[in-house]
Formats: C-alpha cells, sequence, structure tokens
C-alpha cells in the first residue's frame, strides 16, 4: 500500500468479520469496478501452496471463507478516512496452478449486494398497488444485507385499479425493479456505504452528485495527480427525437419533438446537440398510457445520447490524489487545455490495488466542449 492508504477485507458467511492475518498475507491484489450503468464488481488474487505437512490439497482451497456466496466487504483508508469500496458476494473461484513456487493463485470474483436480487425468477401480482409501493415492498425483502431504500416518487406515480390493470412480475426481483425504473426513465443501482455492513438502494431519476470533488490534474508539476489521459468526441451522439405518440385511453396523437438534453447541471459550453452542423434524427415510435410518460422517455433517450459526446479516460495516482473518485459525481479536469477543461461526469471508476501501490482507472463524460466554470477545486 502506499503511503496512507489501508485495506481492510471483512469476509465469510452474512456476519462477516476482519479476514485473518496468514490470508491478507496470502493477498496480492485487489481489483474493483464501478460503473453508473451496471452492477459493481470485485476481483482478489491470493497467493496460495501446498505446505510439507499437508501435499494432499493447496492451503487455501477448503478455507470456509472463501466459499462462492459468501460476503466480501473491502475499505479503503486514505488519509484517516475510511470509505466502503465494496459490499459484495462471492461468485466465481479460479485456480491456477504453477510448477513453480510460490505462482499458484486463487482468484476469487463478485458482484455487488444486487447480485442477490437475480437469483430467483418470480411470478407475482402486484394488485392496487403503485410503483413506489412496489419497489419499496421487494426491497424489503433484503434488509438482512443493511438495504436503506431511496425510492424517489416520481410524477407520474398511478395506482391503478384492478379493473384498469394489475402489475405483475415475470422475472427477478432485480429484472422487474429495473423494468419499472425504465417506464420513469429512472435508474436503479445498489452501492456499499455509508457505513459498514450497510448499503443505498436508489430508484429514481439519474442525477449528478454535487458538490464537484477535488480536480484531475496533469501537466502541473508537482501538483499533478493524473498518470494518463486520453479524449475522445463522438460527433454521432448529437441526437434529437421526433415522432407521433398515440395516448393508448383516448387514442389522441401528439407530436414528441426533443431538440435538447434536459440534463442539470449542464458542463459544456458548446453542447454537441447546438454547436454541430449536422445531428442524428431518429423517429418515435412508442405507444404508451398517457403522452407526459412519452415524453420523459424521449427526452432520457436523447440525455443519454448526448452524456457521452465527450469521453474522457485515465489513470488517476491515488496517493498523489489523495481520496476515492466517486461515481456518479462531478470532478474538475485542468491541464487539458481550454476546449477540454472543466466540470465531467464521472461514469466509471475501477480501482486497482497491490502492495505498495494503488491506481484508479477512470471515465469521463459530458455532452460537449469547452467549460462554462473559470476555475476547478484543488
Amino acid at each position: 500500500m502506499p503511503l496512507g492508504v489501508t485495506l481492510t477485507l471483512y469476509i465469510g458467511p452474512q456476519n462477516v468479520k476482519p479476514a485473518p492475518r496468514e490470508l491478507m498475507e496470502a493477498l496480492q491484489s485487489v481489483e474493483v469496478s464501478h460503473n453508473d450503468s451496471g452492477r459493481s464488481g470485485f476481483q482478489l488474487v491470493f497467493q496460495t501452496g501446498r505446505s510439507n505437512r499437508d501435499r494432499k490439497d493447496y492451503q487455501l482451497m477448503g478455507s470456509p471463507l472463501l466459499q462462492p456466496f459468501n460476503r466480501v466487504i473491502l475499505v479503503v483508508t486514505i488519509n484517516a478516512t475510511a470509505e466502503v469500496l465494496m459490499d459484495g458476494i462471492i461468485t466465481n473461484q479460479q485456480f491456477a496452478p504453477s510448477q513453480d513456487l510460490g505462482g499458484s493463485t486463487l482468484t476469487l470474483t463478485g458482484e455487488d449486494i444486487s447480485v442477490m436480487m437475480d437469483l430467483e425468477e418470480r411470478s407475482v401480482e402486484h394488485p392496487n398497488q403503485s410503483d413506489v409501493i412496489i419497489v419499496n415492498q421487494i426491497l424489503s425483502r433484503y434488509q438482512r444485507y443493511g438495504l436503506i431504500p431511496k425510492v424517489i416518487t416520481p410524477p407520474f406515480n398511478d395506482q391503478p385499479s384492478q379493473n384498469d390493470r394489475i402489475p405483475t412480475q415475470q422475472g427477478t426481483d432485480l429484472s422487474y425493479i429495473q423494468q419499472l425504473a425504465g417506464v420513469h426513465s429512472f435508474i436503479f443501482y445498489v452501492t456499499a456505504g455509508p457505513t459498514l455492513k450497510s448499503n443505498l438502494a436508489y430508484w429514481g431519476p439519474p442525477k449528478r452528485n454535487p458538490p464537484p470533488q477535488k480536480a484531475l490534474s496533469i501537466n502541473q508539476s508537482g501538483y499533478s495527480n493524473v498518470n494518463s489521459i486520453s479524449v475522445q468526441y463522438n460527433a454521432l451522439a448529437a441526437t434529437q427525437l421526433k415522432g407521433q405518440f398515440q395516448d393508448r385511453q383516448t387514442n389522441e396523437k401528439r407530436e414528441i419533438s426533443i431538440t435538447r438534453s434536459t440534463r442539470r447541471p449542464a458542463l459544456a459550453a458548446k453542447p454537441v446537440l447546438s454547436s454541430q452542423s449536422q445531428v442524428r434524427i431518429q423517429q418515435f415510435r412508442d405507444s404508451g398510457e398517457s403522452f407526459e410518460k412519452a415524453q420523459s422517455i424521449a427526452q432520457s433517450r436523447v440525455d443519454q445520447a448526448v452524456d457521452g459526446a465527450v469521453t474522457i479516460t485515465g489513470e488517476l495516482d491515488t496517493a498523489r490524489y489523495g481520496a476515492i473518485l466517486r461515481l456518479r459525481g462531478l470532478v474538475g479536469l485542468r491541464g487539458v487545455g481550454q476546449t477540454q477543461d472543466g466540470l465531467y461526469y464521472v461514469k466509471s471508476v475501477t480501482h486497482k490495488i497491490q502492495k505498495g501501490d494503488y491506481k484508479q482507472n477512470f471515465t469521463l463524460t459530458r455532452e460537449g466542449s469547452g467549460s462554462r466554470v473559470q476555475r476547478v477545486d484543488i
């Protein structure tokens, strides 16, 4: 670990405990991947061997702590500040024996707690219940994993009568919650923390969490904390949506035209939708219950398309940065030039940790070029 950085591993069945010393000594590397559009994952690589006293099997293979569906919690402490980096479940073991002394490895791979919501398919009716009631009811089944629900009421939270329609689940709890989220242009994710053995389950609109984090810096001499960086501009991200919508109940037809992103706060001084000479125009062909819901779905598609107009990837030196780069937050960038400097949305972060080294690979996005701010926090 770099100076000022420590890693704590909690592992076992439901009641996790700190890993014993011999297990921590065998741990060679840790990788944790966070992405705003999918489940978070982790990978632990252990060195293993056979002792002179027991030649029948490798030492770690029979450990009850390393079995599938055990829980893993990773806590990183940077400059005396502890952060829960991952709370997940082991789903895969990979053993690679080697003829070289000390070359055999056992790799554990897993996903965040939401994987437990994706194991059992159900056929369940939810009569006289709104989507918010259904989501809260489903999340209550997973209290043993410390889920803290944060369910945002959508603008159109109707509670249909049995004579109108009966919401019916056909699939896993996770797939159904995600399906309900899609109806409202919402998202659903589970993130570790804020405290040990707790997890935030968020069901609501996409958001860019303020305030901006400490800036990523390159070409700043002794103040640089970014090892490498790459910028990509995608002109085809500029997408507008137009078409007709027919209300299912009234049969009324109305025009839909989405030509701007509504994502707030806006990050780019020159958004692709207003600065390019050409944009893509897609047809909206959906039908649904109301014009308002259709408008919301169409707007969500345009927002998602233009979000990735500018994509920045790079590697962050954690010891120099002095903190964890938070997913779904905003972060400043400086040292790349006036066109690319400014605020960005953090789309993904992959933490790579091994003895004496901690790097964070990141992906940042925004809807165009040019900065809307004159300075960023350092």
